[in-house]
């Protein structure tokens, strides 16, 4: 079993910055860790994702050249977001599983809301 909690959400106004953490407990070990973000009435959307080793990374269209993931050890990711724009507006989602080509993420953490203003 793994347990997620995101942290680092917040009020930023549109072209600023913010950084969003992930803390995995458990069985941690190679764990792949990505971000998903969901706003009102839309659907889950996958934001990026990064491999149990951090030399893999992938990210959604809408956020290439302004989301960054990194890893600093096997237990905490983060989301480096740039460049906001008020679409980016969201509940983000950190998620894991064992296995970077596992289709599906088996972990999901509660959600830490991001609201960018125009």
């Amino acid at each position: 079993q793994v347990q997620l909690v995101e942290s680092g959400g917040g009020l930023v106004q549109a072209g600023g910055s913010l950084r969003l953490s992930c803390a995995a407990s458990g069985r941690t070990l190679m764990l792949t860790m990505g971000w998903f973000r969901q706003a009102p009435g839309k659907e889950r959307e996958f934001v990026g994702g990064i491999s149990g080793t951090g030399g893999v990374r992938e990210y959604a269209d809408s956020v290439k050249g302004r989301f960054t993931i990194s890893r600093d050890n096997e237990r905490t990711v983060y989301l480096q977001m740039n460049s906001l724009k008020p679409e980016d507006t969201a509940a983000y989602i950190c998620a894991s599983k064992y296995g970077w080509s596992r289709p599906l993420y088996e972990y999901w953490g509660q959600g830490t809301q991001v609201t960018v203003s125009s």
